[in-house]
Parts: C-alpha cells; structure tokens; sequence
C-alpha cells in the first residue's frame, strides 16, 4: 500500500482535478477499496447547543448576527436538554454526540459550562465532538480533560481565497486552531465549502493545505455552498455537480485513510449525484433534518438511498450498527456557525 503523503504540491492537486472525470474516479475508487470497505458510510449528526449571534462575517454563514435570515440568537442549551438528546442519539445507536456553538471563540467563562456537557454525554458511553470555534490552547487542553475525543474546525477555502469570503479572522487563525487541537491530543475533524465562487485551481489550493497538514484531518467534510437568503452568497451560481464529485475524489487521492464526509448542501444533491460521490470515496455523511439551521435530507430517504445502494452503516465502537434512520453523531463541518 503507498504511503500516505504530506507534501503533496498545489500544481500535482490541480492535475489531479484536471483528469479525466473517469480516470479521476477510478483511481479514487481505487484507493478507496485499499483503505476502506467500499460499501460502508458512517452516519453522523450534531446538536447546535448555542444558535445564532456570531459576530463573524463569513459570507456563507445564516448565524451571521450581522446578516439578515431569520435565524435568532439564543443562550447555551442547559445540561437537561443536552443529555436528553444524547440519550436518544445513544438509543438509536449513536456512538459519538458532537455539540455545536456559534462562537467566534468561546470565552475562557464558557469553557467550565461545556465542559460539565462533554463530561456528562461522555458518562453516557458515548464519544464527543464540539465545534465552538477557535481555541486557545489552554482551552483545547480544558475541553480535552473533560473528555472530548474530536474536534471540528474548518480551512473553509484555500488561503488565496479566504478574505474573500471572511474578513473577521485569518486563515493563519485556523491553522493555530488546528495545532492548539492537535498538540491537547484530540482528532480533528477539518475540510471547507465549495461553491462559494472560488476557482478549480482555488479548490486545489484548499485541498493542497488540508493534505499538508503535519496530520491529517480524521474526518474530511467536503460541504457545498447552501445559499441562504441574507447572506453575501445567497445568489452565487451553484457548484457544477462533477466538480463537487471530483473534489470528493481528490480528497481520497490526497487523504486516503481519512474519513471523507458529505457534510451540508446534501439536501440539494440527487441520489445519483450522492451514489457517484460515494463511489468517488466519500464513506460519512450527516444524517437528521437539519444541520444547525440547514436542511439535510430525512432519515427515510437516506435508509432507501443505503438499500438501493447496497450501503451499510459502520458499525459503532461496540459492534452495535448505527442506523441512517436514526439519530447518529458527529460534527458539524460547514463551519462552527453554519
């Protein structure tokens, strides 16, 4: 089995883009199958545990306080609220219950609250995830401590590209984030969003410095513009669908043990469009109807989709099988306030 690079070139990603659709899928299937069960996607879902009110101006973002879409602020969920859903998750067949904040970065006072909300889902046997934002490093080691095996933090877009679209932090904020994360020894969940007016060549350079970093990400999100009214992107032309398959694509090729997920815009996707992307090497997907305060497609047709296909769930930790039917887990990977 070839080993796994990180010193991957912009101009050798970019030729990866650039081959024929179905040579690119084929060596992407191919690599798939030498990492991964071919007809295997693991189901993951998130709870926002605190809605709205982010002082950001990321041009995709419905939390945007600054932005006009109906979407309000509201405090953090309280303990009771939080491990009720977790339980359900757990009933269902989750294994890992990923909390979602809309933060630029959580105060250092914020940090003890979910901290006591990992402590408790992580009590219930279950693996946690959070996306809060950005990090200190004395935070990421709190959250850590508190039990909290993932965290999901997003490049959004290649590093050209970024205050294009968000002017608020800088993509060198991203990649300490990353490393704070790293270094308090949690996984990382980390991709970005296409579709947001970026180029082939631009989506290379976000792929390039995802498969460039000292680790790679464990969960790759590959999320597709969702055009929200309101915000700066709500009118931007939609992602040809073969360009979002051959990113799905170079991302296997490029991050071949990493789990490659489809992450927000599946609502918008057709069946044939998913089959192809899951051919292409994505193996995880967001499962429930909503994704903070996005529409995801319903449980019912993601459990016809897995049969038609032949797909089945991973299975959880402990041998139980997580059904795309029901309340999975995960991490929220359109951005910490998507």
């Amino acid at each position: 089995m070839p080993a796994i690079r990180h010193d991957w070139t912009r101009e050798e990603v970019l030729a990866l883009l650039d081959l024929p659709f179905a040579d690119l899928l084929a060596r992407a299937h191919a690599v798939h199958r030498q990492h991964h069960d071919p007809n295997a996607v693991q189901v993951s879902t998130l709870l926002s545990i605190k809605t709205g009110g982010c002082p950001e101006d990321c041009a995709y973002c419905p939390q945007a306080q600054r932005y006009h879409t109906g979407v309000g602020a509201t405090a953090l969920l309280g303990l009771d609220e939080v491990l009720a859903k977790a339980r359900q998750a757990r009933a269902a067949g989750a294994t890992r219950f990923c909390m979602g904040a809309a933060w630029r970065s959580p105060k250092d006072r914020d940090i003890p609250k979910v901290a006591a909300l990992i402590g408790a889902v992580k009590a219930l046997g279950m693996e946690t995830c959070a996306t809060l934002g950005m990090l200190s490093a004395s935070q990421a080691r709190a959250l850590q401590q508190a039990g909290l095996d993932y965290y999901n933090h997003n490049l959004d877009t290649a590093p050209e590209y970024y205050a294009q679209v968000i002017h608020t932090r800088e993509f060198r904020d991203r990649l300490d984030t990353l490393a704070h994360v790293r270094e308090a020894g949690l996984k990382t969940c980390c991709g970005g969003i296409v579709g947001m007016g970026e180029t082939r060549a631009q989506r290379a350079g976000l792929l390039q410095a995802l498969a460039t970093l000292p680790v790679h990400p464990d969960s790759v999100p590959i999320n597709r513009l969702v055009r929200v009214a309101g915000t700066p992107l709500a009118q931007q032309d939609e992602l040809d669908p073969f360009e979002f398959v051959r990113t799905v694509a170079a991302a296997r090729v490029l991050m071949p043990a990493s789990m490659v997920r489809l992450s927000a815009g599946r609502k918008q996707m057709s069946d044939e469009l998913q089959a192809l992307c899951f051919f292409a090497g994505a193996n995880s997907i967001f499962h429930g109807e909503q994704l903070l305060t996005t529409d995801n497609p319903d449980s019912a047709h993601d459990r016809s989709l897995f049969e038609r296909l032949g797909i089945h769930a991973l299975p959880a930790a402990g041998g139980a099988t997580s059904d795309p039917a029901a309340a999975g887990c995960g991490c929220h990977c359109s951005c910490a306030a998507a």
